[in-house]
């Protein structure tokens, strides 16, 4: 039997660490992080033990790189899916799309996204990987597709933004609604209700209620100069 070509053997490693991607999302979505162990994560999988450690330090690590893989996906699929926008709304979609996709996996995954938020306060914080690069990647882009003058600058804060809706909609005890939140980032980036994948809910009331139709009224209506 002839080797392995490297072209198969890499294809393999990415198969094998995609599953074990795939087994992290899912168990800790069913179970939490703490009930979920290596080894269940390699079961599932249907992987040696062994081979978590080849690619990733400890759970920790192998969680926020699931977690980060799908929100890359999602957030891929989102602004990806058909039909593409297009005129003068087109940045204004994208951006709404972004927001929609974060705040509707947080909502779709409650369990698994409470546990990727505390690990994120934790020592470690970020971990830099493929995944969290991929995902900063594709923010970055929608800021410069949003029409973002400074794009290193603003996606940062597109990211501490979402975090801090997806930490608001998942409070144990204290939830704030997603239709609310969902207003909020519509009117500070200035987009209309209607774009993305508004939920069912009408745009919430109030001083702060949803006002902006168009670029430029949403700092106007949340009190910037």
């Amino acid at each position: 039997m002839s080797p392995r070509s490297a072209s198969v053997n890499e294809e393999m490693r990415r198969r094998s660490r995609q599953r074990l991607l795939d087994a992290t999302v899912e168990l800790v979505s069913e179970r939490g992080y703490e009930a979920t162990t290596l080894g269940d994560i390699a079961d599932r999988a249907g992987s040696a033990r062994g081979l978590i450690s080849y690619y990733f330090p400890g759970k920790r690590q192998l969680l926020q790189s699931a977690v980060h893989k799908l929100m890359h996906v999602t957030l891929a699929e989102a602004l990806d899916r058909p039909p593409t926008p297009t005129g003068p709304e087109a940045g204004d979609e994208f951006m709404a799309r972004a927001i929609d996709a974060i705040l509707g996996l947080a909502k779709a995954r409650p369990v698994l996204m409470r546990a990727h938020m505390a690990g994120l306060l934790q020592q470690e914080g970020f971990i830099q990987c493929a995944e969290q690069q991929r995902l900063a990647a594709l923010l970055r882009e929608t800021v410069v597709r949003y029409g973002s003058p400074e794009p290193d600058t603003d996606y940062p804060l597109l990211r501490a933004l979402l975090m801090g809706a997806v930490v608001a909609l998942l409070l144990p005890g204290a939830p704030m609604p997603m239709a609310r939140l969902r207003g909020e980032l519509f009117v500070r980036y200035g987009l209309a209700w209607r774009l993305g994948s508004p939920p069912g809910e009408e745009p919430p009331e109030g001083p702060l209620g949803l006002r902006a139709t168009r670029r430029g009224t949403g700092a106007q209506a949340a009190g910037a100069p």
